[in-house]
């Protein structure tokens, strides 16, 4: 039995961001956290200098971990070697990919990176058929051969992706068995993704492939490091994960880190009375946005960089935009914020090694930052760098410096709206309908001008919002998915049919969770089903409920209206197919405990720490700059003014007034005109 959360006398939660890394601490009843510079060349280095004096006793501490090791691979291709072997005469699918271009209109070819050369692609002779009958079995000799001639190519982790394999892994796994026993890190399709598609399962299979040698040695040195300590890893489905399984699936840990964000903000929002909101998560590189209507969303397509990936994931569009996103002016002449950054190395101009504007010195200019408490005053950070850095682009683009700061905030807030718009307007929702919750250590600066911008009623800003990542570590759950492919009208596919798959599924569920020590007790089983109308090229994923006759079959209402609020029509008396049935199974584990503190109407003297000019529009203001850490349940703050804390600034402009809830939030909407 494996030592859960339940049994842990330290809880840490440690998310590796482009810039930072934060560290987040539940020891002895009291929540505390840490953030230091982000190590690109080893991130490891960053967290176990986040981790020091933590760990006095390791073997008590569980730590979950938000991990960016996947997502720099695959942006910065640099995973490992890759070898690919599927039915002899589909060696090119993954190079001839699918008829979608993300640029429709371009006169250009995209330019395609090369997962697997065609060197190391392998062809082999076997044949399973659509229904799952194997009318060609694998030859063990052939695999035996097979497997030297990929090992002699120097291949690190092969991808296993057989014809029809989802229907009947047979002849995968005695294909895996040969390349296993040779030595190789194997990754087969029907373990990973046991669904149709060829060019999507043989995409995934072979992105997780070349992830796993960056994926096991990033972990090796982790674990050296960590000293016995209990470790999990976040994935990108809003829960966690074994070491052992994230070596074996690193694919699922491909946006670990925003997705711990995601999973606090729901778990912050709902207990503040926001059960709506759309999460802002602006940092040092990028900015990450999800809609959360009393759940998270989820999606199962998606893509790093070149990579699509068919996996269950949080739906998260990212742009970038962040406090390092470097502004410039374009070969047309037109200033343009991003989507290269800074990073942490140099880092914006202020931090005192760099020398070009970004967005974090722009907001220093307009005194939408106070200097002095940078990092809770633990960084130094040069003020005169961050005017200098604008003033040589105001001077090329003929404007004065505020104005080119004012510009260079307006570019990067428009750009950011542009996602929120992606994951609301266009999938059908009102963004007036929900509450913006940002969080990061810059979105708390940017967020209400964007509210405004969209008409969202208000700001929810979490305390402690530039670690709020690293909080959401630690309220995440182990969360498994499971899937199999069913194609079959739904006309001929009786509930009884349904439910035994779905048993089947619940069964290997609670089979994997008792593996990691979880009982039945303690497992959610959330059901769903793809479906579609027959023709259609694209299925939606609605909820499968538990029943007999015309209760079971409640699943085609909810598709024909979650068809009409997508598509604006709906074709109820279409025939209508079952694509994929899926399960997702949560263990219910402890959580921080969230209790309201007790409120203090009358605002303490000692919370204004100074005044000081803040440039709104055309105007210097002056605007008082508050510490967060005095502020008490029912204090309210007029603006203009900052709120401060060690890892985040908000900003509250003129004609806003902020509250403090009793969860310590500032929830920020306009003022009432007297």
């Amino acid at each position: 039995m494996l030592k859960t959360l339940h049994a842990a006398s330290v809880r840490v939660g440690v998310d590796t961001g482009g810039t930072f890394t934060d560290v987040v601490v539940w020891r002895d009843g009291r929540l505390s956290n840490r953030k230091v510079l982000s190590t690109p060349e080893d991130p490891s280095w960053a967290v176990f200098e986040g981790l020091a004096g933590v760990l006095d006793d390791p073997q008590a501490a569980f730590i979950v971990h938000g991990t960016t090791v996947a997502t720099n691979a695959l942006l910065q291709r640099r995973g490992g070697r890759v070898a690919l072997v599927t039915t002899a005469g589909f060696e090119d699918v993954l190079a001839i990919g699918r008829q979608t271009r993300r640029a429709l209109y371009s006169l250009q070819p995209e330019a395609r990176f090369e997962l697997v050369p065609a060197g190391r692609r392998f062809g082999l002779r076997e044949r399973t058929l659509a229904s799952g009958r194997v009318e060609r079995a694998v030859s063990r000799a052939e695999a035996r051969g097979l497997a030297a001639r990929i090992k002699a190519a120097g291949a690190e982790a092969v991808a296993v992706c057989l014809l029809h394999s989802y229907a009947n892994p047979k002849n995968e796994e005695a294909v895996a068995a040969e390349l296993e026993r040779a030595g190789l890190l194997v990754a087969v399709s029907s373990r990973l993704l046991p669904e149709h598609r060829e060019f999507e399962r043989m995409s995934t299979t072979a992105t997780n492939a070349y992830l796993m040698p960056v994926m096991d040695r990033y972990l090796d040195r982790l674990g050296r490091g960590l000293r016995g300590a209990e470790l999990r890893i976040m994935q990108s489905n809003e829960g966690y994960i074994s070491p052992a399984r994230a070596r074996l699936e690193p694919i699922k840990t491909a946006l670990s880190g925003p997705a711990g964000g995601v999973v606090g903000a729901r778990a912050l929002a709902r207990a503040a009375g926001f059960p709506d909101v759309v999460s802002f998560d602006m940092g040092g590189t990028s900015t990450d946005v999800s809609l959360i209507e009393g759940a998270i969303r989820r999606t199962h397509e998606s893509r790093v960089g070149d990579f699509p990936i068919r996996l269950p994931v949080i739906d998260i569009h990212s742009v970038g935009s962040g406090g390092g996103s470097i502004a410039e002016v374009d070969r047309g002449g037109s200033l343009r914020v991003g989507p290269r950054s800074a990073g942490a190395d140099p880092g914006p101009a202020c931090y005192g090694r760099g020398d070009l504007p970004t967005v974090t010195d722009a907001n220093l200019c307009l005194g939408r930052l106070d200097p002095d408490f940078f990092l809770g005053g633990r960084m130094r950070i040069y003020p005169e760098r961050s005017r200098a850095a604008v003033g040589a682009l105001a001077r090329r683009i003929g404007k004065s410096e505020r104005e080119t700061a004012l510009g260079i905030v307006a570019i990067a807030n428009a750009n950011m709206e542009k996602a929120i718009r992606v994951i609301s307007v266009e999938r059908g929702h009102d963004p007036r309908a929900f509450a913006l919750f940002p969080f990061g250590g810059a979105g708390g600066m940017h967020a209400v001008e964007m509210a405004g911008h969209l008409g969202m009623p208000a700001v929810v800003v979490p305390r402690n919002a530039g670690v709020l990542s690293a909080f959401g570590l630690l309220v995440a759950d182990p969360v498994k998915d499971y899937t199999k492919s069913v194609m079959k009208p739904a006309a001929a596919v009786g509930s009884s049919r349904l439910e035994a798959e779905f048993r089947k599924l619940e069964a290997a569920a609670r089979r994997d969770m008792a593996g990691d020590g979880f009982a039945a007790a303690d497992l959610v089983l959330e059901r769903s089903l793809d479906c579609r109308y027959i023709g259609q090229s694209y299925e939606i994923a609605v909820p499968f409920v538990r029943g007999p006759g015309p209760a079971g079959r409640a699943f085609l209402e909810a598709f024909h209206r979650r068809h009409a609020r997508l598509y604006s029509y709906s074709q109820d008396g279409r025939p209508v197919e079952i694509v994929n049935i899926r399960l997702k199974a949560a263990a219910v584990t402890a959580k921080v405990p969230m209790a309201r503190e007790p409120g203090a109407r009358a605002l303490d003297p000692r919370a204004v720490v100074r005044k000081r000019p803040v440039f709104y529009g055309t105007k210097s203001l002056e605007g008082a700059v508050l510490d967060r850490s005095r502020l008490r349940p029912g204090n309210t703050v007029a603006g203009p003014a900052l709120v401060i804390d060690p890892e985040s600034t908000a900003f509250i402009p003129p004609g806003h007034a902020a509250r403090v809830d009793g969860f310590g939030n500032l929830v920020i909407r306009k003022a009432r005109r007297r």
